[in-house]
């Protein structure tokens, strides 16, 4: 008698220890203990990206448990595929993770995205910077041009509210269904891509122009790219291709914009430094770098003196034809991606250009794994690791960036002229180069200024 007690009492606690944990959890089980297959892959994705992406939640401030719990009481009313796929969209969301992203097995390849019109956006002909605590016009084109929206513009209302709530909600919106491996990475994607909405609609701007003068201003959505080319303006009669362009700036500094990062940038950089010749300063653009995947050290070696090589934070063997000696600036901001991230910041961690931006690069730079969930119906593709792990004192850049030597943003004034802030700023630091925060000398290297300002090497 004293046995079947025994038995009892332990299975009485059993039941209680079991019914408190999935209290605790937030999602109940169907009757008879069973739990849904959609239920089961959120219970088990919610375990596996902790037990791999976890050691980033204090970085990115992410709270997993209260996303457990929101997650598991929603996982336990789902009833379709497609809600499920939704879900799980809005999962990753939650993992501040650039690179996330849900991906279809075969059993889950014919479920779709719900229809929500988006595949018809298009842009306003504008995007947006902010400056001294405002927003300004950064540059604008076709529907916002023809609107008399014109860059340097500040952005006092939208749709007679104020703009930074507008833009708040606006970021949030995105960052439901969109993951950002950053708080500026969301911000900036909401001035460029995030601007895109259905033709035909009207945004209500009351704006404020660099005489200080207010108008407004209604624009009418019509046909225009949403996707960044990076610089608010770029030097004239530029040459190369989409990806890698050059040329020289008005006071006569090699110019090179890297807009990507393929695996041939390293001889693209070639040609571009072979037609620049003996510059007396580099600017090294990657504003709007969408990343790619390439040979780092084969890239900076175009960087370093003929039969030299450096050795700061890491060691480079100079490389190529026509490798560049001279001082170099290097100008990201929250539109550099993944590879750009590497390839820029390369320069300012390992000691051989001195960096500007208006913000650090957008932090989502990483080693990532796939993760098969039960159902077979998806997989998850995250972030496990950063890139990178020598950079910002020894954290990488996910969740971070690349954060450059100096802050420079974007003036009214400048964009009102059709000048770009950065560009303006990188050629006054050519001019008189902080050498004391860049190792590299350009001197030490046998790298000297003739006689009518070019440069020998």
């Amino acid at each position: 008698m004293s046995i079947l007690r025994s038995a009892i009492a332990v299975a009485v606690v059993l039941i209680a220890v079991e019914t408190g944990s999935e209290a605790r959890a937030g999602a109940p089980r169907r009757p008879g203990g069973a739990e849904s297959v959609y239920l089961q892959d959120v219970r088990f994705a919610l375990d596996e990206i902790e037990k791999r992406c976890g050691h980033f939640f204090p970085v990115k401030k992410i709270d997993w448990k209260a996303v457990r719990k929101e997650f598991l009481e929603k996982a336990a009313k789902v009833k379709s595929d497609q809600e499920h796929l939704v879900l799980l969209v809005k999962l990753l969301a939650r993992l501040r993770d650039g690179h996330a992203s849900l991906r279809p097995l075969e059993k889950g390849k014919a479920v779709k995205w719900p229809d929500d019109g988006s595949r018809d956006f298009t842009g306003p002909g504008m995007f947006l910077c902010r400056s001294g605590g405002k927003v300004l016009v950064k540059s604008s084109w076709g529907p916002a041009q023809a609107a008399g929206v014109l860059p340097g513009m500040e952005v006092v209302k939208v749709n007679g509210g104020p703009v930074a709530k507008w833009l708040a909600a606006k970021v949030a919106e995105l960052s439901e269904t969109r993951s950002f491996s950053t708080d500026h990475q969301a911000y900036s994607y909401a001035c460029h891509w995030g601007l895109a909405a259905k033709p035909g609609t009207k945004l209500r701007l009351e704006l404020r122009g660099v005489d200080g003068k207010k108008v407004e201003r209604t624009l009418t959505y019509s046909r225009a790219s949403v996707v960044p080319e990076g610089p608010a303006v770029l030097p004239s009669g530029l040459k190369g291709s989409s990806d890698l362009q050059y040329g020289t700036t008005p006071d006569g500094y090699g110019y090179i914009h890297v807009r990507r990062c393929p695996g041939n940038l390293p001889e693209l950089t070639d040609g571009a430094l072979a037609a620049l010749g003996d510059v007396p300063g580099m600017i090294l653009d990657f504003r709007g770098n969408s990343g790619g995947g390439m040979d780092h050290d084969a890239f900076l070696g175009r960087f370093v003196p003929q039969g030299r090589s450096i050795r700061f934070a890491k060691g480079y063997a100079s490389a190529g034809p026509s490798p560049y000696g001279g001082p170099v600036v290097v100008i990201v901001d929250a539109t550099v991606r993944s590879t750009g991230e590497t390839a820029s910041g390369i320069f300012k961690e390992d000691g051989r250009g001195y960096m500007i931006g208006e913000c650090p690069t957008a932090g989502m730079s990483s080693g990532k794994a796939t993760i098969d969930l039960p159902s077979r119906l998806f997989s998850l593709y995250v972030s496990v690791s950063s890139n990178k792990g020598r950079f910002n004192g020894g954290r990488g850049i996910e969740g971070i960036g690349v954060i450059p030597h100096e802050t420079v943003e974007l003036e009214a004034a400048d964009l009102a002229k059709g000048v770009d802030t950065l560009i303006r700023r990188a050629e006054g630091i050519l001019k008189d180069f902080p050498k004391g925060k860049v190792p590299y000398d350009p001197a030490a290297f046998g790298w000297k200024k003739d006689g009518a300002g070019k440069s020998q090497s």
